[in-house]
């Protein structure tokens, strides 16, 4: 299967990881909340990139884009409806 696309379904579980990270580590710190949701998302496209035989060239900069999705999703959710509840 195509990288882009296994890379966009990772990128998908985000909101449900972010909310499941929340429920989990909630006495937790933002960036340790963000740490773990890195992680498991980073665990997920990686085994996913290991199935298809490609590496990721820069794992710097994938993390640190990785980041800034995540810090995207967060400002989305804390702004919207879910974040009243």
């Amino acid at each position: 299967m195509d990288f882009l696309k296994l890379f966009l379904r990772g990128i998908a579980l985000l909101p449900g990881v972010i909310q499941r990270t929340e429920a989990l580590f909630g006495a937790a710190t933002g960036e340790q909340k963000k740490a773990a949701a890195v992680e498991i998302v980073g665990a997920a496209i990686n085994i996913a990139d290991a199935v298809t035989m490609k590496q990721i060239a820069d794992s710097g900069k994938f993390t640190e884009g990785l980041n800034a999705i995540i810090d995207g999703v967060v400002t989305c959710l804390n702004a919207s409806i879910w974040a009243k509840q």
